[in-house]
């Protein structure tokens, strides 16, 4: 196999020499940003050198202007070919993109936010395999089917899938409604024995419910049945049989016409 033997470039002498001639076309084009000192020079091709200058702006440090002067065959001046801020190997750089889809995270969809579901969500499967009732895993022909349920408006057109349902569990057991936290830590009891435990059907019903006492600060919320809290219906009052005792002395006479603060 032939070798590739890379050329090394002669840089060429006036382009070399034409650093004023750089800095004038960098301080045209940096405006507010500034111009720095010279850092070198980089031989692009024949008659072609890229000449570097400092940033000096705070928010571009580590960044450096590359103007690149050319000169043409047997021509006795330069002429400025292209000027570029370039970052350097220490400069800061922005995060690298990542779509939106990827870069989302649970609970940021807000009041007026619309989130698309893709067709290939893995934590979804069509309606007509039963989701947690089915019997077939691997149901036949279901784009079809799912094109014919779709159409006649049969149920839901897809449901959770045993790993949408994991996923879902596993946020909700680290939230506020799981059991690890001092909420639950301080609680007289658990959920599953609390008369405001509204349990799930399905199979997340064998361990999450959604909390109905309106004094909870997990009210209309799903709750780990091992989760916990001050408002638990078995926390009975000190006081919920006792009786008054009466007054001491009775100053108000109902079939009296007298003033209460007389």
């Amino acid at each position: 196999m032939p070798r590739t033997v890379k050329r090394t470039v002669k840089a060429d002498q006036i382009c070399v020499d034409a650093v004023e001639l750089a800095r004038e076309a960098a301080l045209e084009s940096a405006g507010q940003l500034g111009v720095g000192e010279h850092l070198g020079y980089e031989a692009e091709a024949e008659r072609l050198v890229s000449h570097f200058f400092a940033c000096p702006h705070p928010g571009y440090q580590g960044w450096r202007w590359s103007v690149t002067v050319v000169r043409a065959s047997r021509a006795k001046t330069a002429t400025v070919n292209e000027v570029v801020l370039l970052p350097g190997e220490e400069a800061l750089l922005a995060a690298h993109w990542v779509p939106w889809a990827e870069r989302i995270q649970p609970g940021d969809v807000t009041a007026g936010l619309v989130l698309p579901t893709p067709d290939n969500d893995p934590r979804l499967e069509p309606g007509f395999t039963g989701g947690e009732q089915a019997a077939d895993t691997d149901p036949a022909e279901a784009s079809q089917t799912r094109a014919i349920v779709a159409e006649l408006g049969l149920g839901r057109e897809r449901v959770l899938t045993p790993q949408g349902r994991d996923e879902a569990a596993e946020r909700w057991l680290a939230g506020p409604g799981g059991p690890d936290n001092e909420t639950t830590r301080l609680a007289p009891g658990q959920c599953v024995g609390c008369g405001f435990f509204v349990r799930l059907s399905g199979r997340l019903g064998t361990s999450f419910g959604v909390c109905g006492n309106a004094y909870s600060a997990n009210d209309g919320q799903v709750v780990a049945i091992d989760h916990g809290c001050g408002a638990h219906s078995n926390v009975a009052s000190d006081d919920r049989a006792a009786e008054l005792p009466p007054p001491v002395w009775d100053t108000i006479a109902w079939d009296e016409q007298t003033s209460l603060f007389d």
